[in-house]
């Protein structure tokens, strides 16, 4: 889902250049009727300006709309699914996971699998600096078969284990409170 700002500033654009819409949704926009070279121009930096990009390519678009999926996956949901994470991409993006890991790979240069691995691991980070759960209970969280596996992949992403992270950030966030 759009966040309701840039979905905002999305449809104030589009009204400024006479532009009817159906949808703003992410990744697309479902424009009623032809749109100009001109009011693409227009809508290309007026969304530049707002920090936005319009994307026309098709395989451009089909890796953002996986990369929101995954990082609201992994970011903003209490629990991670518990199906394979092809079937859960499959089944909310409606395309062959062959399909969709090829164009991902091809345009981002990383596969989604690794593109999950980086995400699960700012994660990790996240929860080690909140220190509200424990490595056992992240493990949980974050659908790792083991906290050595989890630990393993965060020192092979990190080059650090976790705990020693953890140290080093709040040593770092201390000497940074008593500047």
């Amino acid at each position: 889902m759009v966040s309701l700002r840039c979905k905002m500033v999305v449809e104030q654009e589009l009204r400024k250049l006479g532009l009817r819409y159906v949808n703003v949704d992410l990744g697309s926009i479902e424009i009623l009727g032809n749109i100009t070279d001109f009011q693409r121009d227009q809508l290309r930096k007026n969304l530049k300006a707002c920090g936005l990009e319009l994307l026309e390519d098709k395989r451009r678009i089909m890796v953002e709309k996986i990369k929101a999926l995954i990082i609201e996956m992994v970011h903003y949901s209490d629990e991670l699914p518990k199906v394979n994470y092809s079937d859960y991409i499959n089944e909310k993006l409606g395309y062959d996971y062959t399909y969709l890991a090829n164009t991902f790979s091809e345009v981002k240069g990383i596969t989604i699998q690794q593109y999950i691995i980086l995400n699960k691991i700012e994660r990790v980070k996240q929860l080690l600096l909140y220190d509200e759960l424990n490595l056992t209970e992240i493990s949980y969280k974050l659908s790792y078969s083991s906290v050595s596996h989890l630990s393993n992949q965060f020192k092979n992403v990190t080059g650090f284990a976790p705990s020693y992270y953890k140290k080093r950030k709040k040593k770092r966030i201390k000497y940074l409170e008593n500047l």
